[in-house]
């Protein structure tokens, strides 16, 4: 596990933000797995301030091993790791509460193998819907993350099963891309029944 060096982060923050005075730059945070890493993760948060905090899982814990989607497709049917990713999901929601938004629940699609065919949500709505119950009980927001596969079916279950919120994350990784496909994004969370805030960091809330 690789701990943020706090400090130059909110540091380079600061000067971003007196850099670029038009811009409204928050500090965030996205913490992996942290239902299993609790003690680093109250040490990560203690140190700095931060706006907004994501949660996520990237792997499955299989013994002694932590392999991600891409080596899990080797290990196991295709089928076993969605729906074992989803209900360790699940655990991690209920396992902590250190952060606002799950990020990427559809994460595992990003490395779907070929030779599985195309991939059918419907296959899966009952894992979904679960996982997706579990995040709304908890009162938290769910992201829409535009690296994967934009998928309908997931945001308008998140509505139907109570979700309030959502947000929008591109997972860049590279200046280029950030807010890559968040005008697809935005006309699929308006037709699951969200309206965004009045600016674009703010969460998007129900509209009924």
């Amino acid at each position: 596990m690789v701990l943020l060096d706090v400090f130059p982060y909110l540091d380079c923050l600061q000067r971003c933000r007196e850099q670029f005075r038009g811009l409204h730059v928050i500090a965030g945070v996205e913490l992996g797995e942290p239902h299993w890493h609790g003690a680093a993760v109250a040490r990560l948060l203690s140190a700095g301030q931060f706006d907004r905090v994501l949660g996520s899982l990237h792997c499955l814990r299989l013994g002694r091993h932590f392999p991600g989607p891409d080596d899990l497709y080797q290990l196991r049917p295709a089928a076993w790791v969605i729906r074992e990713y989803l209900a360790e999901t699940a655990r991690l929601i209920e396992g902590t509460d250190t952060f606002s938004v799950l990020a990427h629940i559809d994460y595992p699609l990003r490395y779907w193998p070929h030779e599985a065919g195309r991939f059918d949500p419907g296959a899966f709505e009952e894992e979904f819907r679960h996982t997706l119950g579990v995040l709304a009980d908890s009162g938290r927001a769910l992201e829409i993350n535009t690296e994967g596969p934009l998928l309908p079916e997931i945001t308008r279950w998140w509505h139907e099963e109570g979700g309030t919120a959502v947000a929008l994350g591109s997972d860049a990784h590279e200046p280029a891309r950030v807010a890559d496909r968040f005008a697809e994004a935005t006309a699929m969370a308006e037709a699951s029944g969200f309206q965004p805030g009045s600016h674009p960091y703010e969460f998007w809330r129900r509209a009924d």
